[in-house]
């Protein structure tokens, strides 16, 4: 929200001495995010001249130029060369003189043009800063607006500071002058001039009909309509001033007066051309097939959940987000019906969301407008054009308005005190959210107030005695009503933090509690960090991810209709509606991820994500409200994981183009499927685990290229190559790899401790066994036969060789291992060896039939 000091000091008188910066530095303590404060450009000398003389010079380019003179003020006249028109002798204008700088940066000097010296320039609308008035020309001041050789930099209000305020959700009515006025007024303690206080001059029946088929998507809905306006009135030059410097391109009266109250109030309008109007004005959900051409000329598919405002016609608008084309107001615009409404703020930020068209509008909305606003800014804008297009104002209006009222809260006085350990007195409290807007009340004698309001420990602070009474004996209750603004006020934190933010975030003392000793990081801490610590080692980096996700990564990772990891925790409030859940498997993110980074021309990858995935529960269980008063028990902090889904975390790895890159030591190697699985054996050896692995088909891994990982027969991951049709959809390299495994099941498989293994001094003996078996028959099979055959005197075995072909027969293929044989005590005999070597191939022979190749 851009701020204008100059617009804020109308509803607020501020100090002389007041600056942007000095007034943002206020704003950031009141707990606003005020991003920048841009100063102005313009300097002067800039003064209001008056035409003396001109004469008209035809140049050889075909443009006439005049060469004027002007009284400034001075003995001489000022001679400066313009190119406009639009002016006669008499006439009053703005004149910038040599020194000068205008917005922009555009230095002003004396300078030799069109066979003249121009000694300063005539300025347009559009070169002070004021926008486009319309006229092609220059400024022309009316009769008695200034004399010859005044300021116009004071005259006009050149000069401005304007505030960029970062608008959080929670308080939406930020979004208006009127609220970041009544945020300066506190700020400073002073009195606020409300520009929502007007006469409501309706009658509150028998406006333009209105009919709302869904009061609760639609909670209030008013119109005024305001007949014969001027269509070629021009606006204002300081209501253009204001939209230019809020951010907003003036356009036409009737839509600038409905922008410059939705800026003011904070309350979105609407306006539409009465004759285009056909039969009631009719709020209603979408139905199927239905189409509207909004303003900014598209042609929008809608969905049954859209809120429509809608006539005879059809849609004219898509409530709360943008209006349609066949009512706009335009330059022929004579009679304008205003619309003034309150919607749902979850209606109108998914209907944004599904057309992805965030208007000013809806941005409002989103984060809720004052349900008691559209009556006073709907007779805004009627006032407003009445007063600047000439127009009538019609006594009849409509108002349906169903919104309940704001109802009160019941609190004790020393909460705020109680909750932030600060010294704020009760009475000061109360103070503070009368500044906020709420009113408050004694509470009924047999009120009760919230759970979340009573039995708070008090501070251990040591209060002064002058303020120890009014603190701590405040614990009589007070009704405290929200001011219909505010709908982010609904339990007593939220009031106590209103106080505290007014009473000074900076006001509140540091306590730092006293931290027991602790034990140092547990094993599954410091084996997180281990698995970490081992895949930076081994090349890869780590990124980080959204955990967001939805069908369409599921459906580019070829999940089947019934895969679990399509049933997903869905998110109330998605930031979009294509990432409506919470990820169920790591690769559905670190997949786009990879995709970002190839489509910036990085290829070769290799990047791990250690996150948590979320699985929904069978049942799900509402999270209960613990009371505050003392820790809560073990049996409640269960009942608050019960509710939750299960968060296991998982590491997941991608590998895309090449592993080791070409270069003058040689040529490279891309990344394959074996570099996966031993990735995924790196993580499992890092924990102490040595996982069974086998064969599996599993999307989005190609088939026949992926390694299933399990401890215990549990299941615990996945390594291998992807699909080529998953590589496409994600725009990697083909033969692309991925790991995920599930690193909490993994720790909880692995022993209390990994120890290392001793190393033997004594020498190896080594030793290589070729057999040859069924081509079905799995290598870690056969390595674990060799390995349980060879006993405790085999330190380790490793496959180095695949061999098949006609030497062996079809249906055959040949695996080799390397065995290397140690003892610790001392060096192993030749006999020893051949026996261990020996009873290794005895037992794949025994178990799969191989046949020991020789030669």
């Amino acid at each position: 929200m851009r701020v204008p000091l100059s617009w804020l000091r109308e509803y607020v008188e501020l100090p002389a001495d007041v600056t942007g910066r000095s007034l943002g530095e206020q704003l950031v303590r009141a707990g606003l995010e005020v991003e920048t404060v841009e100063e102005s450009e313009l300097t002067g000398p800039l003064v209001v001249g008056k035409v003396l003389t001109y004469e008209n010079e035809p140049q050889k380019n075909g443009k006439t130029i005049r060469w004027c003179s002007l009284d400034i003020g001075k003995d001489e006249p000022q001679w400066v060369v313009c190119g406009a028109h639009n002016f006669e002798v008499g006439d009053l204008v703005v004149v910038v003189l040599p020194g000068a700088v205008l917005p922009g940066g555009f230095a002003i000097s004396a300078r030799k043009t069109y066979g003249h010296v121009s000694n300063g320039m005539i300025c347009s609308s559009t070169e002070l800063g004021l926008g486009d008035d319309g006229t092609d020309g220059i400024v022309v001041l009316e009769p008695g607006e200034g004399t010859p050789g005044d300021d116009a930099i004071k005259l006009l209000s050149l000069t401005d500071d304007v505030l960029d305020i970062a608008v959080t959700p929670d308080r939406g009515y930020c979004l208006s002058i009127r609220g970041v006025a009544r945020e300066a007024a506190t700020a400073y303690g002073l009195p606020l001039k409300d520009p929502a206080a007007l006469t409501l001059t309706g009658s509150g029946d028998g406006g333009y009909p209105v009919r709302v088929d869904d009061a609760t998507a639609c909670t209030a809905f008013v119109t005024r309509t305001v007949t014969g306006i001027d269509a070629k009135a021009l606006s204002p030059r300081w209501l253009q001033k204001r939209l230019l410097a809020a951010g907003m391109r003036p356009i036409s009266i009737g839509v600038d007066v409905t922008n410059y109250v939705m800026l003011e109030l904070g309350q979105p309008i609407h306006g539409y051309d009465k004759s285009r109007l056909s039969g009631d004005i009719v709020v209603r959900r979408a139905t199927s097939g239905e189409k509207l051409v909004t303003l900014d000329d598209q042609t929008r598919e809608l969905d049954a959940e859209d809120l429509l405002i809608t006539d005879d016609s059809g849609p004219i608008g898509i409530a709360g987000v943008m209006g349609g084309a066949s009512t706009e107001i335009s330059g022929s615009t004579t009679d304008v019906v205003i619309e003034a409404a309150h919607f749902d703020p979850i209606v109108i930020a998914r209907s944004s969301r599904r057309h992805k068209l965030s208007s000013e509008a809806s941005r409002r909305f989103e984060r809720e407008v004052d349900p008691q606003l559209p009556r006073y800014a709907a007779q805004r804008v009627a006032d407003l054009l009445a007063e600047l297009a000439g127009g009538t104002i019609l006594a009849d209006e409509t108002v349906a308005d169903t919104h309940p009222l704001p109802q009160p809260v019941v609190i004790r006085g020393d909460h705020p005190a109680r909750v932030s350990g600060a010294p704020i007195a009760v009475d000061d409290a109360m103070e503070f959210l009368k500044a906020v807007g709420c009113k408050v009340e004694p509470a009924a004698d047999d009120a009760v107030a919230s759970p979340l309001a009573v039995g708070v420990k008090a501070s251990s602070l040591d209060y002064e005695s002058s303020n120890s009474c009014d603190v701590l004996t405040g614990s009589r209750l007070w009704a405290v009503t929200p001011p219909s603004w505010r709908p982010d006020l609904r339990d007593p934190n939220d009031f106590a933090e209103e106080v505290i933010r007014l009473f000074g975030f900076d006001n509140v003392p540091s306590v730092l509690p006293s931290a027991p000793g602790g034990q140092g990081l547990t094993v599954s801490q410091r084996r997180r960090r281990r698995v970490a610590t081992a895949l930076v080692g081994a090349g890869l980096t780590e990124v980080v991810s959204y955990p967001f996700t939805g069908d369409a990564d599921f459906d580019a990772m070829g999940l089947p209709a019934d895969d679990d990891r399509r049933a997903t925790v869905k998110l109330a409030n998605p930031i979009s509606d294509e990432e409506p859940s919470m990820q169920t498997t790591l690769l559905s993110t670190l997949l786009r991820t990879a995709e970002r980074n190839v489509g910036r021309g990085q290829t070769d990858l290799a990047v791990f994500q250690t996150s948590l995935v979320f699985k929904p529960k069978a049942e799900t269980k509402a999270a209960p409200l613990l009371a505050v008063e003392a820790r809560p028990s073990d049996s409640d902090v269960q009942s608050l994981y019960d509710a939750l889904p299960d968060q296991p975390l998982h590491v997941g790895v991608v590998l895309t183009g090449a592993l080791t890159p070409t270069g003058w030591w040689g040529k490279g190697r891309p990344a394959g499927w074996s570099d996966a699985v031993q990735i995924a054996r790196l993580i499992a050896s890092v924990v102490g685990v040595e996982p069974t692995v086998k064969n599996v088909e599993l999307a989005p891994w190609h088939p026949g290229r992926c390694a299933e990982f399990s401890v215990d027969g549990k299941v615990v991951g996945h390594a291998g190559e992807l699909h080529p049709k998953v590589c496409q959809a994600f725009g990697l390299p083909s033969r692309s790899s991925a790991v995920e495994l599930d690193l909490d099941a993994l720790i909880v498989a692995g022993p209390e401790t990994v120890t290392a293994v001793p190393f033997s001094s004594y020498p190896v003996a080594k030793e290589d066994v070729a057999l040859i078996l069924a081509a079905d028959v799995a290598a870690a099979d056969v390595q674990a036969a060799l390995t349980e055959g060879a006993g405790e005197l085999l330190e380790s075995i490793r496959l180095f060789d695949l061999y098949t072909g006609e030497q062996i027969g079809e249906g055959k293929k040949s695996l080799a291992f390397a065995l290397r044989f140690r003892a610790a005590d001392r060096t192993l005999k030749d006999t020893e060896v051949a026996e261990a070597r020996q009873a290794a191939v005895q037992v794949a022979v025994e178990r799969f039939g191989a046949v020991q190749r020789v030669g």
